[in-house]
């Protein structure tokens, strides 16, 4: 595994890599700068200030191209390497490319890092820049034409926000994150179909809510679905239900609704021959009561979902008195996280905690 970390000067890329040294048991891999130091990593006097801790400024595992360091990692991609020497869209090109490489990127408020940079110009005897010196040096570093680093920060797979003002709550965030999780190198089989279920909700035309579901058996793909209209009706989000297209509110006026749900249209493109005794149906949302009768009539064996719903409760006891298996599934977070946040999946496994319509 080779993870990479991204970011604006003092936005905490080398804590993390320290947190995955210290705490995972990665190495720190160097690759050489070949273009000058940037204004923005520089003193009020031009002079480089460097890190608070020095001790990964020079590394054994230094190399001079990413053609050089792909090739040592590749053959030792079973074990856990970091670097933070993510310069340019080539090199990010060239890492992306691997199956055991995941980019992070890792970003703060300016006024934030110009604090922390600020710490680490006294900590080396130096002048540190002007809070108006340093927005102009660092919006030349990220947005420069061509060169600007902004780009390569939009192509990470995790996005995190550092506000963090203590290491242990730094470190305990990132606890929570499961960096090092196999899932986001490679998707597990929940993964896998959790993802295409979202993928077929995009196609949804409910207005009122996206939901996808796919029927699997025996690792295969047996039927997608999404929720919408019947075939030759008007589609939803084009006025052919009265209900979903007026203010009526979550659970009422459900018997005037024409649109099929994501469930009902997996289970009949399916039918219950090619279903079998040893289907198991993932949906991004709970199953509803009505779809769940269907579902245990066509003999799914196990039910896999990812949000809650309003009805979890009555839905889970119509599976367990037909012997349906009811499960969550709550993939890595990907996209934004912001770190000071804590983990949003303890909000959504909160008992108290219903999503609306």
């Amino acid at each position: 595994m080779l993870i990479g970390v991204c970011g604006g000067i003092c936005a905490g890329k080398s804590s993390i890599a320290d947190y995955l040294v210290d705490h995972h048991q990665f190495t720190r891999i160097r690759l050489a700068r070949t273009s000058p130091t940037p204004d923005v990593e520089k003193s009020a006097s031009n002079a480089h200030v460097p890190p608070l801790d020095g001790k990964f400024e020079t590394s054994t595992y230094t190399f001079p191209t990413i053609a050089a360091l792909l090739d040592f990692v590749t053959l030792r991609w079973r074990k856990r390497w970091v670097t933070t020497d993510i310069w340019d869209n080539d090199v990010v090109d060239a890492l992306l490319k691997r199956p055991f490489f995941l980019l992070i990127s890792v970003d703060a408020p300016v006024s934030v890092r110009w604090e922390r940079f600020k710490n680490r110009c006294a900590a080396n005897g130096l002048a540190a820049p002007t809070l108006e010196e340093f927005v102009v040096r660092d919006d030349a570093h990220q947005y420069a034409p061509r060169t600007g680093m902004s780009s390569l920060f939009q192509r990470a797979q995790l996005k995190l926000l550092n506000s963090s003002t203590s290491m242990p709550s730094f470190y305990g965030a990132l606890d929570e994150l499961d960096l090092t999780n196999p899932g986001r190198l490679r998707p597990s089989w929940d993964q896998y179909f959790m993802q295409l279920a979202d993928l077929a909700a995009h196609r949804s035309n409910c207005m009122k809510r996206r939901v996808g579901c796919v029927i699997v058996r025996d690792k295969r793909v047996v039927s997608t679905g999404y929720n919408g209209t019947p075939r030759g009706m008007t589609n939803c989000n084009e006025g052919g239900c009265a209900r979903c297209n007026s203010s009526a509110r979550a659970g009422a006026d459900l018997s005037t609704c024409l649109c099929l749900h994501a469930e009902e249209n997996a289970l009949l493109e399916a039918g219950r021959d090619r279903i079998g005794d040893k289907g198991i149906l993932y949906c991004n949302t709970c199953p509803c009561l009505t779809c769940s009768v269907k579902i245990t009539q066509v003999g799914i064996s196990e039910v896999v979902y990812n949000h809650g719903y309003l009805v979890d409760s009555k839905t889970a006891a119509i599976f367990d008195e037909s012997g349906v298996r009811l499960r969550q599934f709550v993939p890595p977070s990907e996209g934004l996280v912001d770190l000071s946040m804590g983990d949003a999946r303890l909000v959504l496994d909160d008992g108290e905690f219903v999503r609306p319509l």
